[in-house]
């Protein structure tokens, strides 16, 4: 029979797919000799398990049943005794961090029997039936899905009533009863009394809030697949509510938002771990607890460094103090923000934790596009409403909405504001620019859900007075609405009424070379690992860059050549009338002409270009969309001529051109007269473009420069296509004087040119991926079309973990691209391979890319340090053990 239950002292962190994140570092905790409650782990196999076939796995809850005699045995203490009960906690716990968004039930084992029994042993009558109500509340809601409004408003009630001492153990021994009769009307059976089916029906809830929506959405945002599922934790409880020497807290062994080091977290006496998270009350900082409890303080000190040095790497850390003795409850490599996760990395290497090639690792391409956003100026600022907590650092702008709802169905950009967050706020969450709120802290759910995803958000701006029933917060005499604009600041925790302007960040102007390395902490930080990142990589990074302002922008950001200049963005503006007077030439001697007019102007382009790339590789493609596109559209023009002849006047022009776009329409314009078709179909189209090229290149040499030209042909399909296009090339380039040797290949970006890539390199001196048309073809997608139609059903629904567009589709297109490079380096071993589709600056393709064996990724000029950065991970990955603070 497999086995399904581990006790924390089987499993180390190594475990974490078998026994979850949580538990795998409970399990380590307790091989280190820390203060861990004793308990098991119920595996992510049995919730797979349980999942497939809708019921438990055989043989499973009296596994559970032995491990529990073990905890029993420990403690001395039996689940169920009336006279000094054995209380549990069940938490939840996925192979990846997933706050808040499945379940935990505390204080499993209380019943009407061992209530008494509790209240004796701990000389606290309030305490005991405070926590049977907690149970009932808890349990309700996770198995049976009891409104938690219903408990709420009765406890409210109550609190408003029973003065300032709060409730006295009479008055929540009938809240209990009170409870109980909503469970009852709710479920049509009473609260069961029976701690051990308490312990199996709340095993069974946690399984079953693996598929709740908040949890499958938390998935699809993170990319966290959904077949993985969640392990179950039982452990003994331990309690912080039993009064002012006892509390709960949340510390991280450095500032989770900068990266600083020093005594960072949240600590509240007299409360369990759920009341911090749930930012219910404002919480002090941690380093108040040195005041309260300096034992313990030190304790804790002690053990997050002894953690942080066994990790190596930030660790998120949840205890609690029960009369004095401190207990480890979990610890995990906590969530960063993008700055912290740089700087972090940095002080890990000078402290000699982990190697440059390990810091690499800590590091995403996505977080440095975060750090590359702009903030606000702070010159042009009004004076603030109000200041809270900087819980995720950002500068976001948007329009007060007050619930989740409201901010998923936003158009413009909205800021959700809420007291606290819980985990259904999730799809507002990630709607919303920014996330403020009015309690919690930097531990709270609002806070370590944004910083997972990059939302700005500032928590525990106490001095707002949100009225969500009224849709309005209020500070001092001062009211905002739902729908005003205000602004907040991440950093900072400041909120401002309306739009405050914004700068470009530190690390952009560094990027720009704008500023020095030395100016700041997190820019040395970002400059120190995108060096290492440099110099470790195997895979170019080129540019897509149609101007000469955008190659000087690219080679500022580190670009190392253009991988595509897209020669059709050379043909808009006031030249669209010259491409109309080709489109519309009658005879050899006006298209001649025609095309005589457009060479000046495309070699000026080119000599720019290969100017500003100066001893760089310049990838130019030739004109590949369909002709008619340099046209008006059908119906704007069928709307012009028959506006003139209504109103008796000559359509002139309009006429002709509506006469070349029905000539030329097609049903699907972009798999019909496009590419190298339309340079084999218009004569000297092609040759002109290569003659420009050919004069650059030749001008350029006259002037002390260096210029390196590669013409690329796209849509190719048949390397007859190519042949044609290459001997036309060639004796062009053999009439101009000065000019280099100038490669010529092809873009594969049809499947059929993946398919008979050993033929077409044998006429290529290079491929190049396009890949956003090879996605489009081999998936039979107009992506124009599919993603404003049925791409959202598609991620909803798990179909697409991510739009293929985004990342690159490694199973279909990437098979692909694999058979196209090797066989065309079978044919040619020389053969140079790179990509100039939009997934050239994916972090997630680019990897992909490396390993496929490409020589280089190209991408937009804004891209470019994010393709250095995942390259240099690529390079570094299959060696080096990667910390996983997903």
């Amino acid at each position: 029979m497999p086995k399904y239950v581990y006790d924390f002292i089987e499993g180390d962190r190594s475990r974490a797919d078998l026994l979850g994140g949580k538990g795998a570092n409970l399990a380590e905790m307790t091989r280190l000799g820390l203060p861990v409650p004793p308990g098991f782990t119920v595996s992510t196999d049995a919730c797979r398990a349980f999942l497939a076939a809708g019921s438990p796995p055989a043989g499973l809850f009296e596994e559970v049943t032995a491990h529990l005699r073990q905890v029993e045995a420990k403690l001395n203490r039996w689940l169920g005794d009336p006279h000094d009960p054995l209380l549990l906690a069940v938490r939840s716990g996925g192979r990846y961090s997933m706050p808040g968004m499945m379940e935990t039930i505390l204080d499993i084992g209380l019943n009407d029997a061992t209530v008494g029994g509790l209240a004796a042993r701990l000389g606290d009558e309030r305490f005991a039936w405070d926590s049977y109500r907690r149970l009932i509340q808890m349990f309700g809601r996770t198995v049976y899905g009891v409104p938690t409004d219903e408990f709420e408003r009765e406890l409210a009630a109550l609190r408003a009533t029973a003065g300032a001492g709060g409730p006295n153990a009479g008055q929540l021994r009938d809240l209990v009863e009170t409870y109980k009769k909503i469970f009852l009307r709710h479920v049509g059976h009473d609260f069961p009394q029976a701690p051990h089916e308490q312990l199996f029906l709340a095993v069974r809830a946690v399984f079953e809030s693996w598929n709740s929506e908040r949890a499958r959405l938390y998935r699809r945002q993170e990319h966290i697949p959904d077949d993985l599922g969640t392990a179950v934790n039982v452990m003994a409880m331990v309690f912080g509510n039993l009064g002012p020497d006892s509390g709960t807290g949340v510390a991280f062994t450095r500032d989770p938002a900068t990266g600083a080091p020093g005594v960072y977290g949240d600590y509240l006496a007299d409360a369990q771990g759920e009341d911090v998270v749930a930012g219910i009350r404002n919480t002090v900082p941690l380093p108040e607890l040195e005041r309260l409890d300096p034992v313990s303080f030190h304790r804790l000190l002690e053990i997050m460094t002894t953690l942080e040095r066994h990790y190596r790497d930030l660790c998120d850390i949840e205890f609690t103090i029960e009369r004095g003795k401190l207990w480890m409850l979990q610890t995990r490599v906590g969530k960063r923000t993008a700055a912290a996760a740089f700087v972090i990395a940095g002080q890990l290497v000078d402290e000699g934790l982990i190697t440059l090639d390990e810091a690499l690792l800590r590091v995403t391409g996505g977080q440095l596009a975060q750090l590359m956003f702009p903030a606000f100026d702070p010159a042009a600022a009004p004076a603030p409403l109000a200041a809270g907590v900087g819980a995720s650092p950002g500068a976001a702008v948007g329009r007060v909405v007050f619930d989740s709802a409201a901010a998923a169905a936003a158009t413009d950009p909205v800021i959700l504001v809420r007291r606290e967050t819980n985990p259904d706020d999730l799809p507002g969450m990630i709607a919303a620019q920014g996330v403020l709120t009015s309690r919690g802290g930097k531990t709270s759910h609002a806070a370590v859900v944004a910083r997972g995803m990059g939302r700005t958000c500032v928590c525990g701006a106490d001095a707002l007075d949100i009225d969500p029933d009224r849709g309005e917060f209020t500070v001092g005499d001062r009211v905002v609405r739902a729908g005003d604009v205000i602004s907040i600041d991440g950093t900072t925790g400041r909120i401002y009424p309306g739009e405050v302007p914004v700068q470009p960040s530190p690390v952009a102007r560094y990027l720009a070379g704008e500023l020095s390395p030395e100016a700041d902490p997190l820019v040395a930080a970002v400059h120190r690992l995108l060096g290492h990142a440099d110099q470790v990589r195997k895979l170019g990074v080129r540019a897509n860059a149609d101007t000469p302002d955008d190659a000087r922008r690219a080679h500022r950001f580190g670009a190392t050549g253009i991988g595509l200049c897209r020669t059709e963005h050379m043909f808009l503006g006031e030249r669209r009338e010259l491409v109309e007077r080709l489109i519309l030439a009658d005879g050899p001697d006006e298209l001649t002409a025609a095309l005589d007019a457009l060479l000046p102007l495309q070699r000026a382009d080119f000599v720019g270009i290969l100017a500003a790339m100066n001893g760089l590789p310049v990838t130019i493609r030739l004109l590949d969309p369909p002709l008619h596109e340099f046209l008006p559209p059908l119906a704007e023009l069928t709307a012009r001529v028959a506006r003139a002849e209504a109103l008796g006047r000559d359509p002139g022009r309009d006429a002709t051109l509506l006469a070349a776009v029905r000539r030329m329409h097609e049903a699907n314009p972009m798999l019909g007269l496009r590419g190298v078709r339309l340079g084999l179909v218009v004569p000297g189209l092609f040759a002109m473009q290569v003659r420009a090229v050919a004069e650059a290149a030749a001008q350029r040499i006259r002037a002390g420069g260096d210029p390196r030209p590669e013409i690329m042909v796209p849509l190719v399909g048949d390397v007859r296509e190519l042949a044609a296009v290459r001997d036309e090339a060639e004796r062009v380039l053999a009439t101009v004087d000065g000019a280099p040797e100038i490669p010529i290949g092809t873009m594969i970006e049809v499947p059929r040119a993946a398919l008979t890539a050993g033929e077409i390199a044998a006429e290529a001196h290079f491929f190049s991926f396009g890949t956003n048309d090879l996605t489009q073809t081999a998936w039979a997608f107009s992506r124009d079309d599919v993603e404003g139609s049925f791409f959202s059903t598609y991620l909803e629904r798990g179909i697409f973990p991510v739009s293929p567009f985004e990342t690159i589709d490694a199973r279909g297109v990437g098979r692909l691209i694999r058979l196209a490079v090797a066989e065309g380096r079978a044919a040619r071993p020389e053969l140079t391979i790179g990509v100039c589709g939009e997934h050239g600056g994916d972090p997630d393709s680019v990897a992909f890319f490396a390993e496929a064996g490409l020589d280089y990724v190209s991408c937009s000029p804004y891209r470019v340090p994010i393709a250095r950065l995942a390259a240099g991970r690529a390079a570094v990955e299959p060696t080096t053990g990667t910390s996983d603070s997903r």
